[in-house]
């Protein structure tokens, strides 16, 4: 027969058993011991940070003291309170240890981008020779595109010392007919480049599109590769307005096929374009026709396949640039407010 007849009974013989009163001793002890090691370990640390602190503030300022959460406590209650200053205390220390970015000074810049903003070539480029260990810095090769370099700093590609950094410009040009939107042509026709070489001399423009060789109107030309980059990637591809004058008289039909998208004889699927027609007092009609893709030469292909006859294709707009009324062959630097709002829609500040 068991000899307690109750729980409670079997716990208070337990309870005063000398071997269960020396094992709760010795574990009062071992906890005791457990949080005098914390402590001591907790203050050698705060005192470690105290000095790191002195010599780095040159002993003008001192160690802000410790928050209450690390003060020793006169009354510990329990685990869970232990556990919660304890957790204080190792975030105070790892917020001292943390070490703080210094942010890049404003007269640093990254190397590929000095390279590309001198002229030399294109970032993409830049990064290639780079890697090559084409690119060397104050004398010593560097093979880091992300470096960055301060004024004083000497960059060599290939051995020759890099020009200066060119000024951005942002020129938006009235292309006139027969004129080619390249920057060279193999078969010595004027280009788009050669209407503007006698003023900017030495400075490596480009055009940022194109429109065919018996086309005008509105087309952008920059040095700045990463914008145009932007302006011609087709996640980015802005809306182009064309005004296109017709001989003939445009149907009901022929504008439906364009605004419900068309297939061309060579088969390449299109868009639907945003187009409206209005007749003109020579019996003409004037489509004014919006384009979101870059398919080359799409609307001369457009209308021969609906038997349209093109006296006169413009572009008119390009996103928000407006070509207004600068006459073929000028062109004029943007505004600032233009650039702002160009660089704002395809994800540029």
């Amino acid at each position: 027969m068991n000899k307690f007849t109750s729980k409670k009974e079997a716990e208070i013989s337990v309870g005063t058993h000398p071997l269960a009163d020396a094992a709760n001793q010795w574990q009062r002890q071992a906890r005791r011991k457990r949080e005098e090691a914390a402590q001591r370990a907790l203050t050698e640390k705060a005192e470690k940070v105290e000095v790191g602190a002195d010599h780095l503030s040159s002993g003008d300022k001192k160690l802000a003291p410790l928050p209450s959460s690390l003060s020793p406590k006169q009354d510990h209650g329990g685990d869970s309170a232990r556990s919660s200053w304890r957790q204080a205390g190792r975030e105070e220390l790892l917020a001292w240890r943390r070490p703080s970015r210094r942010p890049p000074l404003s007269s640093e810049r990254r190397l590929n981008k000095v390279i590309a903003e001198a002229g030399c070539c294109s970032r993409r480029k830049a990064d290639e020779l780079i890697f090559a260990g084409r690119v060397s810095v104050n004398g010593e090769v560097e093979r880091q595109a992300g470096r960055r370099i301060s004024l004083d700093d000497t960059v060599c590609v290939d051995g020759k010392p890099l020009a200066r950094a060119q000024q951005m410009l942002y020129l938006m040009l009235h292309k006139p007919v027969q004129v080619v939107s390249t920057a060279a042509d193999p078969q010595g026709r004027q280009t788009v480049l050669s209407l503007v070489a006698r003023e900017f001399p030495g400075v490596r423009l480009f055009p940022v599109g194109r429109l065919d060789y018996f086309s005008e109107g509105l087309i952008l030309l920059t040095n700045d590769g990463r914008l145009a980059q932007r302006l011609m990637h087709p996640r980015h591809h802005l809306p182009k307005l064309y005004e296109v004058l017709v001989r003939n008289v445009v149907t009901q039909k022929a504008l439906q096929t364009m605004r419900s998208g068309m297939r061309l004889a060579e088969g390449e699927e299109l868009l639907p374009v945003e187009v409206t027609a209005r007749s003109t007092a020579s019996g003409c009609t004037l489509l004014r026709m919006v384009l979101r893709q870059g398919v080359n030469r799409q609307i001369r292909r457009m209308c021969r396949d609906l038997g349209l006859t093109i006296l006169r294709l413009r572009r008119v707009a390009v996103g928000p640039l407006q070509l207004g009324t600068l006459a073929p062959g000028h062109y004029r630097p943007l505004e600032e407010a233009e650039l702002v709002t160009l660089r704002r829609v395809v994800g540029l500040r």
